[in-house]
């Protein structure tokens, strides 16, 4: 009689180090937070009304999803309150109550959950809902025309990105980089402040929420390609550090690109998606039609993220 020996493989033991989904919400709000803050002070109340509505209607929308699906509540993970505090950093401090409302239905149902939630949605929810609205409702989120009411204490009234685009980089010679730099310049409310995104950045990556091969490579794209342009033609193409320094660049590197769900998790498809977002960002403000080009070129990378992520490295060994 033959003995037949059984090799039982089952799954091996995990340690779970307590983390999770709202650990990863909540710091990043925080690390948003500073950023946030720095817009309040410059634009006051209603850069307050902005970010309180987008919170909060985000927050309802997915409770109000929950129920229709008959779902257990999810709000209390800090996703939705999340996602509402991004998409009101890239709103102007005018935006009328309405487009808050439509952006956060936008962000929250159309960009994640019809997708099935949260690590399903295939686009940064944020990134989407913003485009849609840029495309759908422009005069509302020019910067220029949203803000003219404002009395603000920057060098120039003026949006420098949309300034470039009109004008050409003699626009935008007298700007100081570290004023662009500390926030002094029109734009959304919470996304002009480098070095509080920067700040912020660094405290998600120090704290392992978010991957630096992501936002060096983005800002890297950002520089080299504005660099390349402004050597071909200085008088019709600013240098990169002005690229670095305005619009969505900052936060799009940061907190934008890096979205978990939309993004590779594997080292060189990081990079690559990283620069591809950079270079694809110049390329539209350079010789594309819209003022800033962060928001579409976080979307192109987002489409091409399942592609880029198969880039992987060979197996150690070889085949008997």
């Amino acid at each position: 009689m033959n003995s037949k020996k059984t090799l039982i493989v089952s799954h091996a033991p995990f340690w779970h180090d307590g983390s999770g989904i709202p650990e990863r919400s909540y710091h990043t709000i925080i690390a948003a937070l500073p950023a946030a803050i720095v817009g309040i002070a410059f634009y006051g109340t209603p850069a307050l009304g902005v970010i309180s509505l987008a919170i909060s209607s985000a927050i309802l929308w997915e409770l109000l999803l929950n129920r229709a699906m008959r779902q257990p509540p999810t709000i209390g993970n800090g996703n939705a309150a999340l996602v509402g505090l991004l998409l009101a950093m890239v709103l102007p401090a005018s935006t009328p109550w309405w487009i808050v409302l439509i952006g956060t239905f936008l962000a929250i149902v159309i960009g994640m959950q019809i997708f099935g939630g949260i690590g399903a949605n295939p686009f940064n929810p944020v990134a989407l809902a913003f485009a849609i609205l840029m495309v759908s409702y422009k005069n509302h989120l020019d910067f220029d025309a949203g803000l003219v009411n404002f009395t603000l204490s920057f060098p120039s009234s003026t949006d420098p990105l949309a300034a470039l685009k009109a004008f050409g980089p003699s626009a935008v010679e007298g700007l100081n980089y570290m004023d662009l730099f500390l926030g002094k310049q029109v734009g959304a409310l919470g996304s002009t402040c480098g070095l509080a995104l920067v700040l912020g950045g660094l405290y998600l990556i120090l704290r392992g929420f978010i991957r630096w091969e992501i936002s060096v490579s983005f800002l890297a794209g950002v520089f080299v390609t504005a660099a390349l342009f402004n050597m071909a033609d200085p008088a019709r193409f600013a240098p990169p550090a002005f690229h670095l320094l305005t619009g969505f660049t900052m936060i799009g590197a940061f907190f934008l690109a890096t979205e978990t769900s939309s993004s590779p998790v594997n080292f060189v498809p990081m990079l690559i998606y990283g620069a591809l977002g950079g270079v694809m960002t110049v390329l539209i403000r350079n010789i594309g039609a819209y003022v800033d080009g962060v928001i579409f070129a976080i979307l192109l990378i987002n489409l091409i993220n399942p592609l880029v992520d198969k880039i992987r490295p060979k197996a150690i060994g070889k085949v008997a």
